[in-house]
């Protein structure tokens, strides 16, 4: 009797394939498509709301409850997503969250009803933000260690790429193709490209139906709906005034109430969504604190100079392209360099990684010295440095934390390290406009006495409304300068803290 073939080889979570499993990378190609179509969904929509309110007919602040919306349901869904993909399948997860937004993108931008809207926009937060979680959980289930590296590269380029070339595409959207609605119908393109990808290239797994009796409901009923709650008064807090709006107020006693109850159940019940413990590790719970932080300065990258040249110079989406460009595109290769970089024995990744952060400070404080002469070009420098900065600080952050859990804790440590950066990322946005309020309301009173001598002289003339612009601009000015000045030392700040992580050697791999 003649021996059984051997089975193929299949994926395994201590990653078993080979390398050379083209099915397997060209799903793991289309997961990628869909994450950066998910970081698509948010930022392009959010740049271009100017035209969607006046399409729909509803002002600025209608519209802000828009993006906190989206915002809101991205942030809820974090914790929870790894979970639902392994009790339901990665495959038959990915693929029903891929399609919702997919099919979202087509009905959102017929419908006219506000509140209908904010539902809908919830929605599509909530399944857009289910995408992210599951690249890094399925770079890290499926592939070996030899490209590993080159998986979380791509991961991080979720942060790097996709928010920056968001600002072009929404440039060509509103002016090239003239129409606001391509801002959602992008989101189809991409998807009827990865959907394919997914169904064919990533393996059927088997639902491990057992686990919803085990899973922490209790925990979720508080988490979900105080996750909610913090992303919309945090997303708000700038337009309302922070701690002096009582909703305000009432929603982060109310938001932060219910997550400590959630963080508190879990850390008991033997089923978690997420494991905490696991940040007890120097290199995730350091580490992962050093990467909130940095996601407050790369909100200095690009979406400080367009906020400042949008102001003092009137300019709009489509004269601000380049600086997304500059730092996006470059994305493509450079994440890639620095795994091979880390793959390097002789390489510390430690020491990558307080380089990345020294050029991200170097990068704000270049800009710092900005004036109101300043065009795109005068920026060019200063992005280049955050260009060489991001990929030389996020990928080595990842090999850091990944590297010390088992294989199978990656879904804890994907859930963990995504709730943190889509609260990063609004809690950056937040601070970006808090900061640039504050200062440069303090900037405009100190000018204004300072020229207050000359208003009191009579027969002025229009001479007062050309000053008060005047200061009003130079405010402005120093207080984007203040902010590059907070960033760059709060990056250079940073690296102490970094060199404090656990020394991980260069990936030992055999040649296949």
């Amino acid at each position: 009797m003649s021996a059984a073939p051997a089975a193929a080889p299949s994926a395994t979570p201590q990653g078993g394939q080979s390398i050379y499993d083209w099915r397997l990378l060209t799903g793991l190609l289309g997961v990628l498509l869909a994450a950066m179509m998910a970081g698509l969904s948010n930022r392009m929509v959010g740049l271009g709301m100017t035209d969607i309110s006046g399409a729909l007919g509803i002002d600025q602040d209608m519209a802000s409850w828009l993006d906190s919306a989206y915002a809101a349901g991205e942030l809820a869904v974090m914790p929870f997503a790894t979970w639902f993909a392994i009790t339901f399948s990665l495959r038959r997860f990915h693929l029903c969250m891929q399609g919702l937004v997919v099919l979202l993108a087509l009905i959102i931008p017929e419908v006219t009803n506000y509140h209908a809207l904010l539902v809908l926009r919830f929605m599509q937060g909530l399944f857009a933000g289910a995408l992210i979680p599951l690249l890094m959980m399925a770079a890290l289930r499926f592939l070996p260690a030899q490209i590993r590296l080159h998986a979380l590269a791509l991961y991080a380029m979720t942060a790097t790429l996709a928010p920056n070339v968001a600002v072009w595409l929404a440039a060509y959207s509103l002016e090239s193709l003239n129409e606001w609605r391509w801002l959602y119908w992008q989101l189809v393109v991409v998807g009827c490209i990865s959907i394919p990808l997914v169904a064919w290239g990533l393996p059927a797994m088997p639902p491990a139906y057992a686990r919803i009796k085990q899973a922490n409901w209790l925990g979720m009923s508080l988490g979900v709906p105080g996750l909610v709650i913090v992303a919309l008064a945090t997303s708000q807090a700038v337009r309302l005034d922070w701690f002096n709006s009582s909703l305000i107020q009432a929603g982060f006693v109310t938001g932060i109430g219910l997550l400590v109850l959630f963080l508190f159940s879990e850390w008991f019940h033997p089923a978690p969504f997420m494991r905490l413990q696991i940040m007890g590790r120097r290199n995730i719970g350091l580490g992962f604190a050093v990467f909130f932080c940095l996601l407050l300065g790369m909100g200095a990258a690009v979406a400080l100079p367009m906020n400042l040249l949008s102001a003092f110079q009137g300019f709009r989406i489509e004269q601000m392209t380049e600086l997304g460009l500059i730092v996006g595109v470059p994305q493509l290769i450079l994440g890639s360099l620095v795994a091979i970089l880390l793959y390097q024995r002789w390489v510390d990744a430690r020491y990558l990684f307080a380089g990345g952060l020294f050029l991200m400070g170097m990068g704000c404080l270049v800009n710092s010295q900005l004036n109101s002469e300043w065009m795109v070009s005068q920026f060019f420098f200063g992005q280049v440095l955050q260009t060489l900065g991001q990929p030389l600080a996020i990928v080595p952050l990842l090999f850091l934390g990944t590297s010390v859990v088992q294989p199978a804790e990656g879904p804890f440590v994907a859930g963990i390290i995504n709730t943190m950066r889509a609260f990063g990322t609004l809690f950056s946005g937040a601070m970006v406009g808090e900061l640039m309020h504050s200062r440069q309301t303090f900037h405009s009173e100190i000018l204004r006495g300072q020229s207050s001598y000359w208003l009191s002289q009579p027969d002025t003339g229009s001479g007062i409304a050309e000053l008060g612009q005047i200061v009003n601009q130079q405010a402005l000015v120093l207080a984007g300068a203040d902010l590059y000045e907070i960033y760059g030392v709060l990056m250079l700040l940073l690296i102490p803290p970094v060199l404090c992580l656990k020394y991980i050697p260069a990936p030992q791999v055999k040649p296949e």
